[in-house]
């Protein structure tokens, strides 16, 4: 009997629980490639994969066949046309909504507190989507209003990710993640963080508010969180962020 591997591969490492090792193997060799790569020799997607090369020689042959790899004329693998195909349907297919809501009603349901999604409108932000907390007292703000963009967490993520200077911008690139207590309204405290598309571009603002009282330090690590997690939904790549303090900070200044 062929002996185990003394350690998993990172192939193996993230297979689906109950699935296919073969499949998951080879959707992992897929995976590998990255932004900027056009193609990858076999010891490199063998160094990336954690697979022996006569494994990963298999897999490639099934990827080849069904057009989701391709080998080019100096032995090197690129990804195939079926992949072209794929991301064409999928983006006529696509909803922003589909994907945000869920992602909004998660959060509401982990804290009780309200939810949205901001994306910029100008001057202004605009609240994209919105899933109230199931408490009575909460602030009143729905899908499709109007908010200042230099005013409230979400405001501030969105400055923050538009370049903005100053001190508060930059400590959100750091950290990936802001709350503030009456930045935007005296009782009202929020707590956002960005989410990113597949190009690294930012596709919006997921924020949390509460009343000031019940406002928590563990928000701040959940948002973070989901905006990781809807990140990853999109296909997109959350940066690397500083670990700050789980604090929360008053109104900011001007900048």
């Amino acid at each position: 009997m062929p002996r185990k591997a003394a350690q998993l591969s990172e192939a193996d490492k993230h297979a689906a629980e109950g699935g296919a090792v073969a499949v998951d193997r080879a959707l992992f060799v897929l995976s590998v490639f990255r932004e900027g790569d056009t193609s990858l020799g076999l010891a490199e997607l063998a160094q990336r994969s954690g697979l022996y090369k006569s494994t990963l020689l298999r897999l490639l042959a099934s990827l080849e066949h069904a057009r989701l790899i391709q080998r080019l004329a100096d032995g090197r693998y690129a990804l195939g046309a079926e992949i072209a195909r794929l991301n064409a349907v999928y983006a006529a297919s696509f909803s922003l909504e589909q994907v945000v809501m869920p992602a909004l009603r998660e959060l509401v349901r982990v804290t009780r507190e309200s939810a949205a999604f901001h994306v910029e409108q100008g001057e202004h932000r605009l609240c994209l989507y919105r899933v109230d907390s199931p408490q009575p007292v909460r602030d009143h703000i729905r899908a499709g209003d109007l908010l200042p963009r230099n005013r409230g967490a979400g405001g501030r993520v969105l400055r923050a990710f538009a370049g903005a200077r100053g001190e508060i911008y930059q400590k959100i690139r750091d950290e990936g993640v802001i709350a503030l207590v009456g930045d935007r309204s005296p009782d009202i405290a929020g707590v956002s963080a960005p989410v990113f598309g597949p190009n690294g571009e930012l596709k919006g603002a997921l924020t949390l508010t509460c009343p000031t009282p019940r406002f928590s330090n563990a928000f701040r690590q959940q948002v973070l969180d989901a905006a990781r997690a809807l990140t990853r939904t999109l296909g997109g790549r959350f940066p690397e962020v500083v670990p700050g303090e789980a604090e929360v900070e008053g109104r900011a200044e001007e900048d």
